[in-house]
């Protein structure tokens, strides 16, 4: 009931406003089912294709033709042409959206909503008042002990994993019924085997709740509202601005891109201007995974997307200053521990980070015997066939 009336409270005035098209699309939808009674639809966030969404919805376009499957995406979306090149897409929100989501048998998404209002649809799914047959792709691997995906709160039909640990702790603490949690690797992780790295180091921290939100927290959590003065802020410029990373860049001929999460590039004028040495990069005009597979070594906080260069066998640096306030008011500890694992290590201050990185480059990014021991086991599929045994997955009747 708690969570009920939170979820109820959430509910804002747009979301009401949208609830006319629910009538219209489930009368449309089950004359549209009539025709096409095994519709899937895939999306990842409205405003892109270059995830896990995006990988399946290739996989199916290329290699199961007849397999009719529908991409949802906001037609201004930098993404919007490479997806219609592939296939079908449907305008993000439209009515249409409403109509092929609602008809859909599968409905296929690496984010926890996936549908054109989560809201409303959260009532719709989570309490049973339509069938669930949604299929999480993710976004990333569920490192921390993610209470916002307990099955309790997602009823989502299929929980996909990337990482054999993380299934084993999904299934156990989630709340999942076991045959609702599986472990076939991530789409995404099939263009990952063809790369080509180059002396670039990738600066990639994830984001913090309370400032990308701008509500009360953010004067309690940071003493000011001055979105600049945050320790968010205020850290990471002073790393970016540190003279030694140009030092490093000329002595080592090697290049910085800091690449911020998508949910802090709306702060872009409070970060440094790019420099000969440094770029700072822009997420409609770069692509996340080819900026992975060209990088050699990356720099992060907390993002789990550094799974996805420990899949390449590639080095990792964590820059942890403000690890106790993360941990207590973003995301709690999970199965994976930063300080006591084989394959990047864990700082609390620019210096120690720039000594390590130092060292990394020295030693031409190689990675220890005990790195590729554990990502054998970590990664116990490792292959190109992640795509496919997702689709095979759901094929099934």
């Amino acid at each position: 009931m708690n969570n009920f009336i939170k979820r109820i409270r959430r509910v804002k005035l747009n979301d009401l406003l949208q609830l006319w098209k629910l009538p219209i699309a489930a009368l449309a939808a089950s004359i549209y089912r009539l025709k096409h009674p095994d519709l899937w639809i895939v999306c990842e966030d409205k405003m892109e294709a270059r995830d896990n969404g995006y990988w399946m919805f290739k996989y199916i376009c290329e290699n199961v033709p007849d397999q009719e499957c529908v991409y949802a995406i906001d037609y201004s979306s930098v993404d919007y042409d490479k997806v219609k090149r592939l296939g079908k897409t449907v305008r993000f929100g439209s009515v249409m959206h409403w109509i092929m989501y609602l008809a859909s048998s599968k409905k296929l998404s690496s984010q926890k909503a996936g549908n054109p209002n989560a809201a409303i649809f959260y009532f719709l799914e989570v309490y049973g008042i339509i069938k669930d047959n949604r299929i999480f792709l993710q976004h990333g691997i569920t490192i921390n002990d993610a209470k916002w995906l307990y099955y309790n709160v997602t009823k989502m039909k299929r929980f996909i994993c990337g990482a054999l640990p993380e299934y084993e702790y999904v299934k156990e603490k989630f709340g999942y019924p076991a045959e609702n949690v599986v472990y076939t690797g991530f789409p995404r992780f099939d263009g990952l085997h063809d790369f080509k790295s180059e002396r670039i180091i990738l600066i990639m921290p994830t984001w913090r709740e309370w400032i990308a939100d701008e509500d009360y927290r953010l004067l309690d959590y940071e003493g000011t509202t001055e979105i600049g003065k945050t320790n968010y802020f205020v850290k990471w410029n002073e790393f970016l601005s540190d003279d030694r990373l140009k030092t490093i860049s000329e002595q080592h001929n090697v290049k910085f891109l800091f690449f911020p999460h998508r949910n802090m590039q709306k702060y872009m004028e409070y970060f440094p201007k790019s420099k000969s040495h440094l770029e700072i990069l822009d997420r409609n005009a770069y692509d996340v995974q080819e900026l992975l597979k060209q990088a050699s070594l990356m720099i992060t906080d907390y993002s789990s997307v550094f799974f996805d260069m420990v899949y390449m066998k590639k080095p990792i640096i964590f820059y942890q200053f403000d690890e106790e306030k993360f941990r207590s008011q973003q995301y709690q500890k999970g199965w994976f521990d930063y300080h006591d694992n084989k394959f990047g290590r864990s700082f609390r201050n620019k210096n120690e980070v720039l000594e390590e990185l130092i060292r990394i480059v020295e030693n031409k990014f190689q990675v220890s015997e005990q790195f590729l021991d554990e990502h054998a086991k970590i990664f116990e599929l490792y292959d190109t066939e992640n795509s496919e045994r997702i689709y095979r997955l759901i094929d099934c009747k």
